[in-house]
């Protein structure tokens, strides 16, 4: 049988019933004035799904109210569907093909796939990375074309002062991977990002860039490997975890989404970051754990292509 059999992918009300198991694990809380007990569903014929009342504050929500999902005229079930494909396509899938699979227009099919992402934002972003005996690689990469930045006399071919800025870092001990686009990647710049998301008594791992040179000194150790010499790896000095990250980032970007706004980006690398660090667990679960960050998210901006 299909995972794509299960009710919630087909059904208004299970789709509903399967929403408030993750928003509301442990019963329904009012949106409104926060209560958790004497609320009741309401019932009749022109009485929507999933609607409840709230004893207290007498004000009537469904769980959709304070998530992402709120004021979405798109049937849950469809929801669900989006979440699943965004989440089980390793690479991403784009506001094309959700707008052909799903039949919804383009327009909402790219706000869809926003607002899926902006559940996705800050996972697993709060505490610092690494640690006594932990390695962090750190390393950015390039990507499109900051259109608020000139090149010089427009001139073409290769360089990277024009391209988008994405710094990440990977803990080989955790797994986990924390990307961020930047403005800069100067080292003044750099290190109050850095010291804000690795923990001081973590080792550090990066290339020769210049931007890098002084991180000894703000941690335990650095660890520089030179790929200007053709040096790829020396004992646990490497930076090939990350490299790893990137070429699916960078895969993901280029073949399927193509195009990206600075002003959207973080969004996409939200995404990326998301599947990376949850790719140990199944579809199904990694889609779970996707929308129980939909609450106290939302985006109401109208619609802007990525271009």
């Amino acid at each position: 049988m299909s995972v794509l059999s299960q009710p919630y992918f087909h059904d208004e009300a299970a789709a509903y019933q399967k929403l408030e198991s993750i928003v509301w694990p442990n019963g329904p809380t009012c949106p409104h004035c926060g209560a958790v007990d004497r609320i009741y569903p309401l019932a009749g014929k022109t009485t929507r799904i999933g609607l409840k009342k709230c004893g207290y504050c007498r004000q009537q929500f469904t769980v959709k109210v304070g998530t992402v999902f709120e004021s979405s005229h798109v049937p849950l079930y469809k929801w669900f569907q989006a979440a699943y494909l965004l989440c089980s396509s390793k690479k991403g899938i784009s506001a094309h093909q959700l707008h052909r699979v799903l039949e919804v227009t383009y327009k909402t099919a790219w706000f869809m796939a926003h607002r899926l992402r902006e559940a996705m934002t800050t996972m697993g972003m709060d505490d610092p990375m690494g640690g006594d005996g932990a390695i962090v690689e750190v390393d950015e990469t390039f990507i499109g074309r900051d259109k608020s930045i000139k090149p010089d006399h427009e001139k073409k071919g290769r360089g990277y002062a024009h391209k988008h800025k994405v710094l990440a870092l990977v803990d080989r001990t955790t797994g986990r991977a924390r990307a961020m686009v930047v403005n800069s990647l100067k080292a003044k710049d750099l290190m109050p990002i850095l010291a804000e998301n690795i923990a001081k008594e973590t080792a550090v791992c990066t290339d020769e860039a210049g931007q890098y040179v002084h991180l000894g000194k703000h941690f335990a150790r650095h660890g520089v490997v030179r790929h200007g010499i053709g040096e790829y790896g020396r004992g646990e000095t490497h930076t090939n975890t990350i490299e790893g990250y990137f070429s699916i980032f960078k895969r993901g970007m280029k073949g399927v989404y193509q195009h990206c706004a600075k002003k959207h980006l973080h969004r996409y690398v939200a995404e990326f970051n998301f599947r990376y660090n949850e790719r140990a667990h199944a579809d199904q679960e990694r889609t779970r754990i996707a929308l129980s960050g939909i609450v106290g998210k939302r985006l109401t901006y109208r619609f802007a292509p990525e271009l």
